[in-house]
């Protein structure tokens, strides 16, 4: 009778875990025609002029675009760390500054499609549509496993990259040092992980395979997996999709 239950038990089990494992799959993402707008904020929890623009960005929920809050760590030497703030971020908005020229690095940066947005704000659905220079297809292999097939398309640059990040959303701190002291902040669509795909020449005729290991879901945090195509020598966007796998 005990080896029935057991077995029993098991089969209940593995049911459940193929049920799971189904629904995990079938999250899929494929990109449109246009463009879809990716927006990056550049902000710290130790900068006080920072929560008007992640305020902003909260506000964007529900909008078609890739929404993304890169923290950084330069302004932790005022007392606060930033837990959020990673040196590759810091080492993004740099490469963001020199393809827009900028004399300098700043909080809070908004950059919408590669470009800084120095009057950030509104929607960006109001934004005009654009053409998208690639199609991506996109979809979940397992848990926290990910495959893109991307494919330029005419206009294209001749080479391109991408990157993968993981955003959560749901995020308060405390802050009780630097410029932010005493405030309590909140925070979505936090970079939680950032990967670098690559450079890759640009050929309409074939599909270029992307895979990517995520970290693993949080229950607490809601979380997007954003794929954004661009044009290494820009940084110009040529696709995006986001999906809440």
């Amino acid at each position: 009778m005990a080896n029935a239950i057991q077995y029993i038990a098991a089969s209940v089990l593995s049911i459940c875990a193929g049920a799971a494992f189904s629904a995990e799959i079938m999250c899929t993402q494929q990109s449109g025609k246009n463009k879809l707008p990716v927006v990056e904020l550049y902000t710290s929890e130790g900068c006080s002029s920072c929560p008007p623009a992640d305020q902003w960005l909260s506000h964007l929920k529900g909008q078609a675009a890739v929404v993304q809050a890169f923290h950084v760590g330069y302004w932790d030497q005022l007392g606060w760390v930033d837990r959020f703030a990673t040196p590759a971020h810091t080492v993004r908005q740099r490469q963001v500054g020199t393809w827009n020229q900028l004399a300098s690095i700043y909080t809070p940066q908004a950059v919408l499609n590669g470009k800084d947005w120095a009057r950030w704000g509104g929607n960006v659905a109001d934004k005009a549509a654009e053409p998208g220079l690639a199609n991506i297809s996109l979809r979940q292999l397992g848990p926290d496993q990910f495959e893109a097939l991307v494919t330029p398309v005419a206009g294209a640059p001749g080479h391109w990259s991408a990157y993968w990040t993981v955003t959560e959303n749901g995020y308060s701190s405390k802050v009780k040092a630097g410029e932010n002291a005493g405030e309590f902040l909140q925070h979505d669509f936090v970079v939680r992980q950032y990967v670098v795909a690559g450079v890759y020449a640009s050929d309409s005729s074939t599909a270029q395979k992307l895979t990517f290991r995520s970290i693993a879901s949080s229950l607490d945090h809601p979380r997007q997996v954003n794929l954004v195509v661009f044009d290494p020598q820009t940084g110009k966007t040529l696709q995006a999709v986001t999906a809440p796998c």
